[in-house]
């Protein structure tokens, strides 16, 4: 009898050592080795991630560069329309090289036409201005939508997996045998839920900025259209 307790006793120690081992091999597991149970849907929001953070960085530096505004850019071209420099306001407009100032030179260049269509053509350069900087601002939406439902069909091939190797094993169903079917039902729904997450984010902030864009715009527009309203001092 005490030589059976002896002996469970001494085997403690090796079942705490495997349980380690077992543990310190789930920590082990990196991120890649989880990527690669996930399959080629992974791979493809491995793609989209790609995507949706280059285009957010890539646009959010131009929507920051055109909401760029000189405080005394606006007075500058009052004073020169006031004392007939067209040339210094069209020189001061090509040199600065913003949304604005584009806009405004188009209407500089329409002076002496009735004012309905100077404020035509200053709002057709600003739509073509906004229109660019949501250049691939769409894909970000595409991104944000495709996203999770590839992870959820990540999830229903990795069950139709797991269910197809169930019915092939038998009665020699173990843990091991679905473990495959499982891990790609459950990393796809995750990396689909992050990867769109991520461009839902980005995709507001983006039109949260470029609004203010638009805003910006029709301030400078109105304030030109008002200096040509001004009578010559």
């Amino acid at each position: 009898m005490f030589r059976s307790i002896l002996l469970e006793i001494q085997s403690v120690p090796n079942d705490l050592a495997q349980v380690v081992a077992g543990q310190q091999g789930e920590i082990s597991l990196s991120v890649f080795d989880l990527a690669v149970k996930g399959g080629w849907i992974m791979a493809v929001l491995a793609v989209f991630s790609i995507i949706a953070v280059y285009v957010f960085i890539e646009r959010y530096l131009a929507i920051s560069k055109a909401s760029v505004s000189d405080k005394n850019f606006m007075n500058n071209i009052r004073e020169f329309i006031h004392a007939g420099r067209l040339e210094s306001a069209m020189t001061l407009c090509r040199s600065t090289e913003t949304p604005i100032s584009r806009m405004i030179e188009k209407g500089l260049l329409r002076l002496g036409k009735p004012l309905h269509d100077i404020n035509v053509s200053i709002e057709n350069v600003g739509k073509l201005e906004v229109s660019k900087l949501e250049k691939g601002v769409a894909a970000l939406a595409t991104i944000a939508g495709a996203a999770p439902m590839l992870g959820f069909l990540g999830t229903v091939t990795g069950m139709i997996r797991a269910f197809y190797d169930m019915s092939m094993a038998g009665n020699n169903i173990d843990i091991a045998l679905l473990s495959s079917g499982i891990y790609q039902a459950m990393i796809t729904t995750v990396g689909g839920l992050i990867v769109g997450i991520l461009a839902y984010i980005f995709y507001n902030v983006l039109v949260s900025r470029i609004e203010k864009v638009v805003y910006l715009l029709e301030a400078r527009a109105t304030e030109f259209m008002d200096v040509l309203y001004e009578p010559a001092r």
